[in-house]
């Protein structure tokens, strides 16, 4: 059995949790979100905590039971207290601002590069060059962050680029003159 998927699952206060016909509707202070439970594995819920049980004894299932109990807590965490992830944005001219839902980017390229923040997560800019993004939602955060730093990776020779906050660039050494 998966170790993970064996924990027990807390549910915090003030967050309602409802589970019907293979369909999880979890609603807190910060939002609602729903998931549809893959057929391998059940959930029960009682006295304040989730338990993933399996149905069948395979190794897909014991693999699924930990990747459930994952999303669940995740949903149960990001309806009570969201999640949060942060991007720096290093070079010379570099800067990004937030107009409405859509982030513009001054990235170096000869026109701006606009992004429109998908519904549920929101932006904030720090100094020009710090995006905070935040949601109730991690798999679509990440998907978002991800699609921001796409638009300039950081590059090892100088770091220029988009990077997660916790990210370190490991810098290359430039060419050397020899004769």
């Amino acid at each position: 059995m998966s170790r993970v998927g064996k924990k027990p699952i807390p549910i915090p206060a003030n967050t309602k949790i409802v589970y019907k016909d293979r369909s999880l509707v979890v609603e807190g202070k910060n939002g609602k979100l729903s998931r549809t439970i893959h057929p391998d594995v059940d959930l029960k819920i009682d006295k304040g905590v989730v338990n993933v049980q399996l149905t069948l004894e395979t190794k897909n299932s014991r693999a699924l039971q930990g990747l459930t109990r994952s999303l669940v807590a995740n949903m149960l965490t990001g309806v009570s207290q969201g999640f949060e992830r942060v991007l720096e944005i290093n070079g010379i001219g570099y800067r990004a601002e937030l107009k409405g839902k859509i982030l513009v980017f001054q990235l170096g390229f000869s026109s701006p590069k606009e992004f429109q923040l998908p519904a549920g997560i929101n932006a904030a800019v720090e100094k020009n060059t710090t995006v905070k993004l935040s949601g109730i939602d991690k798999e679509e955060l990440g998907r978002t962050a991800a699609a921001i730093r796409r638009l300039r990776p950081p590059e090892p020779y100088k770091g220029k680029g988009i990077k997660y906050a916790e990210e370190r660039i490991q810098k290359k050494a430039g060419k050397t003159g020899t004769k």
